[in-house]
C-alpha cells in the first residue's frame, strides 16, 4: 500500500473515532431565570452544572443560557437548546412549566427536568426541595432573635411554593415568640436588586429587625446590613459574604446530586419520568452555618429542630393548626399531606393581609 493511502485510511480512522467520541458526549443544557452571578438561586445551580462536568469529565458536554425571563422567551430558549443537540435540559424556573412541556412534545428523543413545577410528560420529569423546612429554622431564629417582634417577609410570586414558606416561618416564630408580627411585601420578581432592596428598607422602616426573603440576590443582605441592628438569611445559596452578621444562617438548595444522578440516568439508557421533593434528610436543602451572632441557646434548639426535621421526627406542618380565617385545617397532632402543601394556597391563622391573586 503507498504510503499516501495508509496517511489517507488512518486519518479516515481518525477521524471516525473522533466522531465516536464527539457522540458518545452527553449534552446537557441549563435554563436559567437569572444570571449565574445572583450570589442565589440560579448561582446554586450553576454550581451544580460544574460538578457535573467535573464528575463526568469529557463524556459530558454542558450548555447554559442565564437570564431568561418566564413565558415565551423561555420556550424559544428551550427550543434553540434542543435544536443544537441537547439530550437533557434542566430548566430551573416555575415560571417555565408550560414552556418546557410545549418543547417536550416537540422533540420526544430530548429528556427534560422542570424544577418546582407539577406537570409531567413522558419525557418531562419534575423536582424540587422541601425549602420549607428550612423556613421553619429560620422562622424559630426569628421569632427568638427579634426584639421589635416584626419580621418582615420579601416573597416573590403567590405560588404554592412561596406561600408554604411564608407559613412555616410564621407558625415557628410565632412558637418560639407569641408575640411576633410578620410584615410581607410582595416583589413579583425572582431576581431584581433594586426592587428587592427597597422592599427590604421599607420592611425596616415599618419597624422590622429581621429580613426573611424568597428572592434571589443579596440586595436585602446588604440593607439589613447598612440598617444595622437587623438580621437575615441566605436564601439558596450560603451568601457567607454577609456573616456572621446580618446573615446568621441561610437555606442552602444542593442541587448537584440529583443533577449528576439524572445525567448517569440518560447515559444508562435508564431515565425515566419521575416526581422527586426532597428536603433536609435527603440533603438537598442544607442548612448554612448558625453563626456566633445567634446565642448559643437559640442556636442549639434551631440545630435540633433540623435534626428532628432530618430525620422524620417532627414535620413541620403538624397540628393543630387553623386557616388564616380561624377555620380548623390540622387537629392536634396531624400532618399535612403533600397534596394540600403542593397546592397552598392559602395563609395560617395569625397571618395578616391576603395573597395576591
Amino acid at each position: 500500500m503507498k504510503l499516501t493511502h495508509i496517511l489517507a485510511s488512518a486519518a479516515m480512522a481518525l477521524g471516525l473515532a473522533t466522531a465516536a467520541v464527539a457522540q458518545d458526549k452527553t449534552k446537557v443544557g441549563f435554563i436559567y431565570v437569572g444570571p449565574v452571578g445572583d450570589g442565589g438561586w440560579t448561582y446554586e445551580h450553576d454550581q451544580a452544572r460544574k460538578a457535573v462536568v467535573e464528575h463526568f469529565g469529557d463524556k459530558v458536554e454542558t450548555v447554559y443560557q442565564e437570564s431568561v425571563p418566564e413565558g415565551a422567551d423561555a420556550e424559544r430558549a428551550i427550543t434553540q437548546m434542543a435544536l443544537q443537540g441537547a439530550d437533557l435540559i434542566f430548566t430551573t424556573s416555575f415560571g417555565y412549566m408550560d414552556a418546557t412541556i410545549n418543547v417536550a412534545k416537540k422533540f420526544p428523543d430530548v429528556k427534560f427536568e422542570h424544577a418546582t413545577g407539577y406537570k409531567t410528560a413522558e419525557n418531562v420529569s419534575i423536582y424540587s426541595a422541601r425549602f420549607y423546612e428550612g423556613r421553619a429554622i429560620q422562622g424559630h431564629i426569628a421569632g427568638k432573635m427579634t426584639d421589635s417582634n416584626i419580621v418582615g417577609y420579601i416573597a416573590s410570586f403567590p405560588i404554592p411554593e412561596v406561600i408554604r414558606g411564608i407559613n412555616s416561618a410564621y407558625i415557628h416564630a410565632r412558637k418560639a415568640n407569641p408575640d411576633v408580627e410578620f410584615k410581607i411585601i410582595w416583589a413579583y420578581t425572582w431576581f431584581d436588586p433594586a426592587k428587592e432592596a427597597d422592599a427590604a428598607k421599607v420592611l425596616i422602616e415599618q419597624g422590622a429587625d429581621v429580613i426573611l426573603q424568597h428572592t434571589d440576590s443579596t440586595a436585602p443582605l446588604a440593607a439589613a446590613q447598612n440598617a444595622g441592628d437587623v438580621i437575615g438569611f441566605g436564601q439558596a445559596s450560603d451568601m457567607a459574604e454577609y456573616k456572621p452578621s446580618p446573615r446568621v444562617s441561610s437555606i442552602i438548595d444542593n442541587w448537584a446530586p440529583y443533577y449528576i444522578d439524572r445525567v448517569q440516568a440518560v447515559m444508562d439508557g435508564t431515565w425515566e419520568t419521575k416526581d422527586t421533593w426532597d428536603g433536609i434528610g435527603p440533603g438537598m436543602v442544607g442548612i448554612g452555618e448558625i453563626t456566633e451572632a445567634v446565642p448559643e441557646d437559640v442556636k442549639a434548639e434551631a440545630l435540633a429542630l433540623k435534626e428532628a426535621i432530618a430525620n422524620g421526627e417532627y414535620h413541620p406542618f403538624t397540628g393543630p393548626l387553623n386557616k388564616q380565617d380561624g377555620t380548623p385545617w390540622l387537629a392536634e397532632g396531624e400532618v399535612a399531606d403533600d397534596g394540600t402543601l403542593l397546592g397552598m394556597d392559602f395563609y395560617v391563622e395569625g397571618l395578616t393581609g391576603e395573597i395576591p391573586q
